[in-house]
């Protein structure tokens, strides 16, 4: 069952590979990634783990592609350190390049051939790596995906990564430093994934490029291991107790200590299998690793990774079941919107992209839109918030006496009274104040309507941006530009029927309307806000006196200054027998008698009443107009002009031609429903 679930995550990594592998698979698979500075022994480790010479060795960047190393026992058994040293005695008689009919590898690039021979594995890893990046040291971050049978080792998956470097060394580009670190940060930033550390163990630890670039994702270490190699090669008295105890840089999963050959022994043709006898007895001789020589080496190395990979399976996997399912779906979605590959005519497209565009553009203005939002208005409701909160708050805005004064009202009262005074208020002076306050609702109904177009090119907006429209961008772009089109010679038969409305308030000024305040009783609340009465109260008996007559002003002191009291005045008194002419401008400057006080308080309290009665009516009307002729009307007709204009156009085939990107992406997502659907199968079968 253990073996199971490694070779189903190594399925997996198959079937996603086309993806461009763990860097930029949308699935997060549970993986052990190896990272390690060039000198840090890293590649001389997965030999040791494998038992073989296979990855290529030299000078500079060696690993230049991330190498995908599934390890699988042939034998289906665990193997011990005793079957790791199995083939020692053979090894030492046999070269490394015969064919060993029980150990092979395959490539997945390769399908169907077997590789018995490990010097032909590297030369296919150097020549497979310079395919993608070239002789000149690049890399690249499309994994190598090779799988190795054997009876000597235990099933395990690596992702050896490129060795961190610095300095870069002949042909390579001088940002070499950066392209590697990206690389390995987009491998072992994924949280599925194990990072194996490589430290060497003569040199301070605290400076390992591998274990400081493991903790910039892994500050705590709980998905670190760390490996210690060259041990051997440490000062003398010195060892990596404190290390392994965890009292320097502590990781979750410890550090094991082991010993690699060195430069000389690969020169000198020492196989691996002798170098882990060699290592087996170093630890177990060695005065500070003797009583824990069970926890050195590589044998017990590949026993801990074997069991750290399939414990953080277990614990992964219903996760990846899950997002497999979620990717497949989502991919899937996407292609029905894009729609199949079709060889419909271009007549049929027209007619259902213009049907389709049609519903929704009715659905939305109704609240009926398949994706209501819950984030914020959209739609019908958009418009709803312009009638009922801009509009109309704006109209409840207007104030008929923020542009008119007091001054102003009593010049046209004389002005509209002619030659003679008049007796009473005139009506004459109120319905032409009124009809110059109730031109000021023109202004903010036309621009009602111009809000309204807005919200209508916006709904038009939300619709063509989906993919299926996207697909034909020539039938987009015409159906986007006679739909606006349609709504601007929609718009001027609006407007003409929103100031025509606010022209038959203007017109007709209706004073018998039952809402409006009567003279005698506007008369009556100006007397009492003039003269308000005073109540005397005998002090005797506390109650209140009969009314008492209020004392009327001379006749004379009434005459004090009056409309004229500018050109009139006192000191021009003398001059009156004279009968100068009245200059070229006359204006009211004197101040006002109390009755025409009196008048101008009328006639303002009337205009008031007038004016919030056709607030009211506008701000109830105007709405129900744009409505009719501007949306109602767009809901009608569109369908009817769109058809007209693009059904059996003479371009009709160049409006139907599918976007390029649309092809690319369908190609894409095509490729990612197969993809995930295979990796569907594959996890459903645990």
């Amino acid at each position: 069952m253990d073996e199971a679930l490694i070779a189903t995550i190594n399925k997996l990594q198959d079937a996603l590979a086309p993806l461009g592998g763990g860097s930029q698979s949308p699935i997060d698979l549970p993986q052990i990634t190896v990272v390690g500075s060039q000198s840090s022994g890293k590649s001389s480790v997965l030999e040791n783990i494998v038992g073989r010479d296979f990855l290529p060795r030299g000078t500079g960047i060696v690993t230049r592609r991330p190498l995908v190393l599934q390890l699988i026992n042939k034998r289906g058994k665990k193997e011990t350190s005793d079957d790791l040293l199995e083939l020692q005695n053979e090894d030492s008689k046999k070269g490394q390049s015969e064919d060993n009919v029980n150990e092979w590898g395959e490539f997945l690039h390769v399908p169907g051939k077997k590789f018995y021979n490990f010097d032909e594995i590297r030369q296919e890893i150097v020549a497979e790596t310079d395919k993608t990046t070239g002789k000149n040291a690049g890399i690249s971050s499309v994994p190598i995906n090779l799988r190795i049978y054997s009876p000597h080792v235990l099933t395990l998956t690596l992702v050896d990564l490129p060795g961190l470097t610095k300095v870069p060394v002949g042909d390579q580009p001088v940002d070499i430093e950066k392209q590697i670190k990206d690389m390995l940060l987009k491998y072992i930033s994924k949280p599925n994934a194990i990072i194996l550390s490589v430290n060497a163990a003569n040199t301070d630890l605290a400076n390992s490029d591998g274990l400081k670039l493991a903790r910039e994702v892994d500050p705590e270490g709980t998905r670190t291991i760390g490996v210690l190699t060259k041990v051997d090669l440490m000062d003398q008295g010195t060892d990596v107790i404190d290390i392994l105890a965890g009292r320097v840089i502590p990781l979750r999963y410890g550090y094991i200590p082991v010993i690699n050959r060195g430069q000389k022994d690969i020169e000198g043709k020492k196989t691996i299998r002798l170098a882990l006898e060699d290592e087996r007895k170093y630890f177990e001789n060695h005065s500070s690793y003797s009583s824990k020589a069970h926890y050195c080496g590589t044998p017990y190395l590949a026993k801990k990774l074997n069991s750290i990979l399939l414990h953080h399976i277990r614990q992964t996997l219903p996760d990846i079941k899950n997002k497999i399912e979620m990717t497949l779906k989502k991919y899937q979605a996407e292609l029905v919107n894009l729609g199949p590959e079709t060889m419909d005519s271009p007549n049929s497209i027209v007619l259902s992209m213009i049907t389709d565009f049609t519903k929704e553009y009715n659905g939305i203005l109704d609240g009926e839109a398949k994706e209501l939002s819950s984030q914020e208005l959209s739609g019908g409701a958009r418009i709803s918030f312009v009638f009922h909160e801009i509009y109309k708050n704006g109209v409840r805005a207007l104030d008929p006496f923020d542009q008119i004064k007091d001054s102003d009202i009593r010049t046209i009262m004389y002005n509209s009274s002619g030659s003679a005074p008049s007796l009473f208020v005139g009506t004459e002076a109120f319905e032409v104040l009124v009809k110059q306050q109730i031109n000021r609702f023109e202004e903010p109904s036309l621009r009602l309507v111009s809000l309204v177009f807005d919200e209508l090119v916006r709904i038009l907006k939300q619709i063509i941006s989906q993919p299926k429209y996207g697909r034909y961008p020539g039938l987009r772009e015409a159906m986007s530009n006679y739909f606006v089109q349609f709504l601007k010679e929609s718009i001027i038969p609006t407007n003409t029927f929103v100031s025509d409305i606010i022209n038959a308030e203007q017109t007709y000024i209706n004073t018998a309307h039952p809402d409006l305040l009567k003279g005698s009783q506007a008369m009556a609340m100006i007397e009492e806000k003039l003269h308000p009465r005073q109540v005397a109260v005998d002090p005797k008996t506390g109650k209140p006196l009969p009314n008492q007559p209020t004392p009327q002003p001379a006749t004379q002191s009434e005459d004090k200054s009056g409309f004229f009291g500018g050109f009139f005045s006192s000191k021009n008194k003398k001059k009156l027998a004279a009968l100068e002419s009245p200059p070229p401008v006359l204006k009211a400057t004197g101040q006002m008698t109390e009755r025409e006080t009196m008048e101008t308080e009328v006639i303002k309290l009337l205009i008031e009443s007038y004016f919030n009665i056709v607030k009211r009516t506008v701000a109830d009307v105007i709405p129900k107009a744009v409505m009719l002729k501007l949306i109602v009307r767009s809901k009608n007709d569109i369908q009817k002009i769109l058809l007209e204009k693009l059904y059996g156009n003479q371009d009709i085939a160049d409006l139907t031609k599918e976007n390029d990107i649309t092809i690319q992406r369908r190609k894409e997502c095509q490729k990612m429903t197969e993809i995930l659907r295979n990796a569907s199968e594959i996890v459903s079968s645990v």
